[in-house]
């Protein structure tokens, strides 16, 4: 009995094994969140994303209800891009010369001290526009800094050839954010009034500032520049053009959004072609849900991105699909049919982004990982408002779905370019080698 009964113990065991092996390649990679202080910012990035979107929803609807236009909703886009295109650069330059963690410290406490001054203009029915975008414009300013110092930590935090999976994590959570806050914002609306997605958000970022307590001390490594001026950004930016791998990372992340981006579009779409009524309804609110949904299903089902290598190859067959996914969207005029193709497209664009950001980590040095996110900040945040202007103008000259499709078509044909221009790009191979975080730098596989 006693062999039989170790023969089953040891049968179970082995099945339990292989179970957890299969989850692991199919499901979300948790492997990253082993590490107490990646976990730690982790956790931090959950609380953040939720109330960051709460105020993404609060701030246009304060405009719209202070004005009762929506030019002034438009003039948010410009006055938080601004501040995204100067201090991003800038901010990248900093994280390079400075301690990480005590960047991040400041730079939280100033979001959750803009915040708190945006519930406070709300709580007392503050009638100007200019304050509440001054405020706005000032937040992201902070965010503009945040966040180059955040995503260059990752590298710290864990071994090299978990920065796959740790994007996945990172970019799962911003995805289930963007489509939790602004459900949750709409129902706090009719229930508590707006000051309180304000008061939400300045808790939740005074609750992430515990977890940036105890990260370790992140202080520059040796090589890195001692200053955070023109020049060192500069230096950024020359470092980008003679490292082939990451600027195409970022010629492809550029291509996809100015010229797939079509959600400019989504307002007259579903009125005209998905018969949605005049201010919006059901359509609309399925075309913007529809890429992040995607993304976030994809991100669930994440955990076989880690095991492929190549991860240049995926981008580029993401951003592909991308392209692809967008045509098929911009030909179609059956709403379930619309909202399938844009999750398609957000799955894609997940795959495309956990690669790049892997890339990015993996290929710059951590003397130079800061700047390089301070370039990622900023296509990632210029591309999508560009995107915006050339959809709009396009879609009033040649109306919306040829424009959509057009864009689609634009994707794929520069994306197959690209790919032939730059050779090494298609070429990358990920780390493989297990690495200590932040002593041993990786090793790069053209």
């Amino acid at each position: 009995m006693g062999v039989r009964g170790r023969e089953l113990g040891e049968s179970r065991a082995g099945r339990t094994a292989a179970l957890g092996r299969l989850l692991s390649t199919v499901f979300l990679d948790t492997r990253p969140l082993r590490y107490p202080a990646y976990r730690r910012l982790w956790i931090s990035t959950i609380v953040t994303t939720v109330g960051a979107s709460l105020s993404t929803v609060a701030v246009p609807t304060q405009l719209y209800t202070i004005t009762g236009t929506s030019a002034y909703v438009g003039l948010a886009g410009l006055f938080g891009l601004m501040p995204l295109l100067v201090f991003g650069l800038w901010g990248g330059a900093v994280a390079d010369t400075v301690d990480r963690r005590k960047l991040l410290l400041i730079t939280n406490t100033g979001l959750a001290a803009t915040a708190v001054l945006l519930w406070l203009v709300a709580a007392a029915d503050v009638r100007s526009p200019w304050v509440v975008l001054g405020l706005f414009s000032l937040q992201q300013t902070f965010f503009a800094v945040n966040s180059p110092a955040r995503m260059a930590t990752i590298a710290r935090l864990i071994p090299l050839h978990l920065l796959a999976p740790a994007q996945a994590l990172g970019a799962t959570v911003f995805t289930f954010g963007s489509i939790m806050g602004p459900l949750m914002a709409g129902s706090l609306l009719a229930v508590t009034g707006l000051p309180v997605l304000y008061l939400i958000d300045a808790v939740a970022l005074s609750l992430a500032l515990w977890a940036i307590v105890r990260l370790p001390a992140l202080p520059p490594q040796e090589g890195a520049p001692t200053s955070a001026g023109l020049r060192s950004v500069i230096d950024g930016f020359r470092y980008l053009t003679l490292h082939k791998v990451l600027l195409a990372s970022f010629v492809l992340d550029i291509i996809a959004m100015v010229f797939g981006m079509p959600r400019a579009l989504f307002p007259e779409m579903a009125e005209r072609t998905f018969g949605d009524p005049p201010g919006g309804g059901t359509a609309l609110g399925w075309l913007f849900a529809a890429i992040p949904i995607g993304a976030f299903l994809l991100g669930v089902v994440s955990g076989w991105l880690h095991r492929f290598q190549r991860h240049g190859v995926g981008v580029t067959l993401a951003v592909l699909a991308w392209g692809v996914a967008v045509v098929a969207f911009g030909m179609t005029d059956v709403l379930w049919l619309a909202v399938l193709f844009l999750a398609i497209g957000g799955a894609a664009d997940l795959i495309s982004m956990v690669y790049r950001s892997a890339i990015l980590q993996a290929a710059a040095t951590d003397s130079m990982r800061g700047r390089m996110q301070g370039v990622f900040v900023v296509v990632v945040a210029g591309g999508p408002r560009l995107a915006d202007t050339l959809h709009g103008a396009g879609g009033a000259a040649l109306g919306t779905q040829t424009a959509v499709a057009g864009g689609g078509v634009l994707v794929v044909v520069f994306t197959v370019v690209a790919a032939l221009c730059m050779p090494a790009f298609w070429r990358y191979r990920a780390p493989v080698e297990e690495a200590e975080p932040g002593r041993t730098e990786p090793q790069h596989h053209p």
